[in-house]
């Protein structure tokens, strides 16, 4: 749903969106010469980024998919620990 407001930018540099956004993280991108791009957004913090990057994101994706197509089955504990062994 596209929709279009004006806001007048305050002498403090602040623009209104809305009390709905208050509190919120957002990026702000310059597309061009006064153009502006305004997207809410949720920050990852650092020791938890290397979950969404390469090669972890790509193994957890695989192991959910497997998840998803495998069914949980009872261990035979012996029969594992005869395995280890």
């Amino acid at each position: 749903m596209q929709t279009q407001s004006v806001k007048t930018v305050g002498a403090s540099g602040q623009i209104p969106i809305g009390k709905e956004y208050a509190g919120r993280t957002v990026l702000i991108e310059r597309i061009e010469e006064r153009v502006w791009l305004i997207k809410t957004a949720q920050i990852i913090p650092d020791n938890e980024r290397w979950v969404h990057e390469e090669p972890a994101k790509g193994r957890i994706d695989r192991a959910i998919a497997w998840a998803g197509e495998n069914r949980p089955v009872k261990t035979d504990l012996e029969k594992l620990s005869a395995k280890i062994r």
